[in-house]
């Protein structure tokens, strides 16, 4: 009896009769499965959940519902831009012995689903200063920050209600970058890494804050449907990436950073990227005077693309996406991805040496800066 042809997908061996991604759509059926529901660490400490051993993974959700506990005590409170969505310091993914698929603070997680479209944060209202704005706060209207961002604080109880939405998956129609998770060998590992109280929050005197609260963590998952006893899986050949880097070796005029874990197999679908500067650190508005031109760059100085300065990136991007990213929180992003990603898409195997180009103005006055950027990629899965 001739052995079936085997092919392997994320270290698990499938035959490969079995690949077959029309038949898999056909059949398939999304699931929204609970995964944990427990009190969080704290600040300054780590939640870590086991996602369970089953389907096919595309994404994970998770919440967090609490409330904020505010006595001045003759002190002040203000809240920083790390407010509420860097409350997740980190949220770290490992699957199937691949470390740090997933490693971006939650404003990098927060401003993905707006970029592809899943929703937009127009007319929703939340105070970032002392001001409300309606734009650019990257927040659903069913969200409730309990504090606003940037601002000086009252004392008092306030509820909060926050969402975050992990993407395993690069989409949720071909499912590029999905895990196959039924598998006893299958390990995949989510680590919440919570927010230091003295990063979201600034005080003077002896003020106390209390953050209570419950994190919810949720999988959207696909079923393996079979024909005739064999399973059926779409293809798997691709993991799916989004890795934050800071960079902190800032100076006005250009910034030539050079993107880490380049390799051959990889595409980078988009990298984006604000700019933290000042103690206590805030964010530079994306303005014509806070950033010159913005390139990426490879080889030796081949630049494909040159956006004028900041605002004018700004409103490309507000273009692509519908929603203004740069109002609040003040992220730029190169998104070869947004029109055609298959055409679009940069080649890191064809494109050496390749480097974000950040200018800063030379009017801005840089204290202790640090650019945050995400690179999102996806790449051939190990066989």
């Amino acid at each position: 009896m001739t052995a079936p042809n085997v092919v392997t997908f994320q270290g698990i061996d499938v035959p490969q009769e079995s690949v077959q991604p029309d038949a898999f759509f056909a059949l398939t059926r999304r699931h929204r499965n609970p995964e944990r529901n427990a009190s969080f660490a704290g600040l300054g400490l780590t939640n870590t959940v086991e996602l369970k051993k089953s389907d096919i993974i595309a994404g994970v959700h998770v919440r967090f519902s609490g409330q904020v506990v505010i006595a001045l005590n003759g002190g002040t409170v203000t809240s920083t831009l790390r407010w509420p969505y860097d409350l997740i310091k980190a949220a770290r993914l490992t699957a199937n012995g691949q470390s740090n698929l997933i490693n971006v603070s939650g404003a990098k997680l927060k401003v993905r689903p707006v970029m592809v479209g899943d929703y937009s944060d127009r007319g929703v209202v939340q105070t970032v200063g002392a001001s409300t704005v309606n734009q650019g706060t990257l927040s659903k209207a069913s969200e409730a920050w309990g504090v606003g961002s940037g601002a000086a604080l009252t004392g008092g109880t306030f509820a909060i209600e926050l969402e975050w939405f992990i993407p395993i998956a690069e989409d949720d129609k071909l499912l590029a970058g999905a895990i196959f998770a039924q598998t006893s060998t299958m390990d995949i590992t989510l680590d919440l890494d919570w927010e230091s109280q003295a990063n979201l929050f600034v005080t003077t005197g002896a003020p106390t804050i209390t953050l209570t609260g419950n994190y919810i963590v949720e999988t959207e998952k696909y079923s393996i449907p079979s024909i005739n006893g064999l399973m059926i899986v779409p293809d798997l050949s691709v993991f799916h990436s989004m890795i934050q880097t800071r960079y902190t070796a800032l100076a006005t005029g250009d910034n030539e950073i050079r993107m880490i874990g380049q390799g051959a197999g990889k595409r980078l679908l988009r990298t984006y990227y604000h700019t933290w500067n000042g103690s206590p650190a805030t964010i530079l508005a994306a303005t014509a005077a806070n950033y010159g031109p913005q390139s990426w760059r490879y080889g030796t100085n081949e630049t494909p693309e040159t956006y004028a300065d900041g605002r004018s990136m700004r409103q490309i991007n507000e273009g692509e996406y519908g929603a203004d990213i740069g109002n609040v929180f003040g992220f730029l992003c190169h998104d070869f991805a947004a029109v055609n990603a298959f055409r679009d898409t940069v080649d890191q195997g064809q494109t050496s040496e390749l480097r974000l180009v950040v200018n800063i103005g030379s009017g801005v006055s840089l204290t202790t800066p640090a650019l945050e950027y995400v690179q999102e990629t996806i790449f051939a899965a190990g066989a």
